[in-house]
C-alpha cells in the first residue's frame, strides 16, 4: 500500500492539474507540466533516486518554455505545486533543487513565494 505521504502528492498533482495555474496566453498547460514531472515524484516525496527520465523531463520542459508567457505558466503551476508542499520544507527544498541537479537553470527559483509575473 502507497505510504500517506505519497497519496497526499498524488492528490495534489491531481489538484494541480485542475488549477487554472497557467497564463491565458501560455502554451503549456499545468497539466502538461504536472504530466511531464511524473517521473520526479517518488524524488520529491521520498527523497528516492534522482532519475535521467526526471532530468529529461526538467530539461525538456525549460526548453519548451520558449516564451514570456510559457515561463510564467510553468512558473506559476510550480508554484502553486510547491504550495501544497509549504508545510513539508523538505519537499520543498528537494524539488528547488531538482533543475540545479540536473544542470537546468531556470529564471526563477521553485518556491511558493516566487513572483512568476516578474519571470522574463
Amino acid at each position: 500500500m502507497a505510504s500517506p505521504r505519497a497519496l497526499k502528492f498524488v492528490c495534489l498533482v491531481v489538484c494541480a492539474m485542475f488549477m487554472a495555474a497557467s497564463t491565458a496566453k501560455a502554451a503549456i498547460s499545468c497539466n502538461q507540466v504536472v504530466s511531464a514531472l511524473t517521473p520526479c515524484i517518488s524524488y520529491v516525496v521520498s527523497n528516492g533516486a534522482l532519475t535521467q527520465q526526471c532530468c529529461q523531463a526538467i530539461r525538456g520542459l525549460n526548453s519548451a518554455a520558449k516564451t514570456t508567457p510559457d515561463r510564467q505558466g510553468v512558473c506559476t503551476c510550480l508554484k502553486n505545486t510547491a504550495s501544497q508542499f509549504a508545510s513539508n520544507s523538505r519537499n520543498v527544498a528537494l524539488a528547488a533543487g531538482l533543475p540545479g541537479k540536473c544542470g537546468v537553470k531556470l529564471p526563477y527559483k521553485i518556491d511558493p513565494s516566487t513572483d512568476c509575473k516578474s519571470v522574463k
